[in-house]
């Protein structure tokens, strides 16, 4: 699969990277991403991502919005509507 970087920074960075961890473009590109995701995974808790992806789309996380959906909603979703 093409990975087509036409971002001039970009581009800079992973050869940089790629020098620094002697390794080719795509190696260097894997080991950048990992680190990223796990960086990313350890500095925050499950609740904090619950947070930060409902207040993007502005919604807020009460307690009314903890609980569970009703069984109807469920039924409804998948066209199930009798509850059978």
């Amino acid at each position: 699969m093409a990975l087509n970087v036409n971002n001039k920074q970009a581009d800079e960075l992973t050869r940089k990277f790629a020098q620094l961890e002697g390794v080719g473009l795509s190696e260097a590109i894997v080991i950048a991403m990992r680190e990223a995701i796990a960086r990313r995974r350890a500095s925050e808790t499950p609740r904090q991502t619950v947070e930060r992806v409902l207040s993007k789309h502005g919604i807020s996380n009460s307690a009314k919005a903890r609980q569970p959906l009703p069984r109807s909603a469920y039924d409804e979703m998948w066209g199930d509507e009798d509850g059978q």
